[in-house]
């Protein structure tokens, strides 16, 4: 299930991945900096506001669905719970909202951007739904299909609505348009499996208690991802927002894009390998994911850093491109530390149903960045903001990986790992001695190289079992067998 998925959703993290960069080199053109400035707050308003409201639910349907399908005649109340749950949120939701615009003695651009992310949160919500219930069912072409959709027609909406005078709101508000596009499609079809199922409020409370703790740790991933922002906002300006947010998404997005992919596929995978053989099960699994984690996240994260200023000078907007060059490598290692840590021993957490646990290990690089946040970006600016952020990260490794060995001891594989940072190291090594010529040549020299070294270091040491596992699926070709 696992390769099945990662080769089903390639696709998915492709547009996501060449999308996210066209985000970055169209908006901070298009956009000024301030601009670019409410556009980023307005898309932490959206994730904010999606997380408190209705992440719980789709986290209820993506671990609850294998074992409501196992007992017959349960999946119409399962679905039926989950939406009429969702449809309670979602008419408090809009005055809530409103009263707190309303209240906000925020610049009119900065509302106006807020203001199309929280109309967004309605359509994404509702189409994250009927993602997760294809993801949880191993229906992995029509949830590729789903999330394709949205991320390039967003995109494109996006960038109409900015040539229309929407400014920092044009983005949210083409996302926006697109899910509720796309919700035409699939809603009625997602609808159909509640027919017949009633709201059963005791099975809504167990879905609650899982999936509102995973909803508070994910708020605190958002708290720990945004709280710079709106800190640089009010101790500096919009202006340094837009830098700091051009450096982050060049940097963030680009490593995001490999751990949502290997999510995509791992978290099911686990799930139902947990829920069919047992901790056994799941442990092979397990070190099979994290084998291709390290495989994967390790050169990636390193050679962003070394490729920062040339990419930088490609991708983003004259006005922010130095700047940006600046914030990548610091949040480089960060988003690999947040990657390994959500994507992987977070997985304890949710397969052994203990998300309080798993509140708790979010608190900590939660409340670690606020306070670093809050002593270093007054006295360094930018760059205080930039180390407490690397800090907090690497805090929520270690303190997942310790509450999570309390739930359920996810296997290091150490032998991987080291080989996998071997490789990477002699990959840093070639590419640093490299010459800095500047823009596309530079960043085009050191990519390919980059690349070409660490393949070969890492075929000749198998680094995560990939040549191994080549070996095996060419063997069985041959023979005619299944891998």
């Amino acid at each position: 299930m696992f390769w099945r998925g990662l080769v089903g959703y390639l696709p998915v993290q492709i547009a996501q991945g060449v999308v996210g960069l066209l985000t970055i080199v169209t908006f901070t053109r298009l956009l000024s900096p301030a601009q670019y400035g409410d556009y980023a707050l307005g898309f932490s308003a959206l994730s904010l506001a999606h997380t408190i409201c209705f992440t719980w639910g789709e986290a209820a349907m993506a671990r609850f669905y294998q074992a409501e399908a196992r007992e017959g005649g349960r999946l119409a109340d399962h679905f039926s719970t989950v939406y009429r749950a969702w449809g309670l949120m979602a008419l408090v939701f809009p005055a809530a909202c409103a009263i707190g615009l309303w209240l906000w003695p925020a610049a009119l651009g900065v509302k106006a951007a807020v203001a199309a992310g929280l109309v967004t949160v309605l359509f994404r919500s509702l189409a994250k739904l009927a993602q997760e219930r294809r993801r949880a069912a191993g229906d992995v072409r029509s949830a590729a299909l789903l999330d394709v959709a949205q991320t390039v027609g967003g995109f494109a909406a996006g960038a109409g609505l900015i040539a229309f005078g929407w400014g920092g709101a044009a983005p949210l508000a083409g996302m926006g348009v697109i899910s509720a596009i796309c919700l035409a499609f699939v809603l009625p079809r997602e609808l159909k499996f509640a027919r017949g199922g009633r709201f059963d409020a005791t099975r809504a409370r167990s879905y609650a208690a899982y999936g509102l703790p995973v909803a508070a740790s994910l708020i605190l991933a958002l708290v720990l991802a945004t709280t710079d922002r709106f800190l640089l906002a009010a101790y500096l300006n919009q202006d340094v927002v837009g830098v700091y947010h051009a450096g982050y998404s060049l940097a963030n997005r680009t490593l995001d894009v490999l751990f949502i992919w290997l999510g995509m596929a791992g978290a099911p995978a686990m799930i139902a390998s947990f829920e069919r053989g047992g901790p056994e099960a799941l442990r092979e699994t397990a070190r099979e994911q994290a084998g291709l984690m390290a495989a994967l996240a390790f050169p990636a994260a390193l050679g962003l850093a070394l490729v920062a200023r040339p990419l930088a000078e490609v991708m983003v907007g004259e006005s922010l491109r130095v700047g940006a060059g600046q914030v990548t490598p610091w949040i480089a290692l960060s988003a690999a530390f947040s990657g390994i840590t959500t994507y992987y021993f977070h997985q304890a957490f949710t397969l052994g149903r203990q998300t309080r646990l798993l509140l708790l290990a979010m608190s900590v690089p939660a409340v670690a960045n606020l306070l670093l946040n809050l002593l270093l970006i007054p006295r360094f600016g930018l760059q205080g903001a930039l180390w407490a952020t690397a800090a907090s990260y690497a805090l929520g490794v270690l303190a997942s990986w310790g509450l999570g060995r309390r739930v359920i001891a996810l296997p290091i594989p150490w032998d991987a790992i080291g080989r996998a940072g071997l490789a990477t190291a002699v990959m840093g090594l070639v590419v640093a001695n490299l010459p800095a010529q500047g823009g596309v040549t530079e960043l085009v020299l050191k990519s390919t190289a980059g690349v070409i070294v660490y393949g070969a270091v890492a075929a000749a040491l198998d680094v995560g079992g990939l040549r191994g596992r080549a070996l095996r699926l060419l063997a069985a070709r041959r023979a005619g067998a299944p891998a």
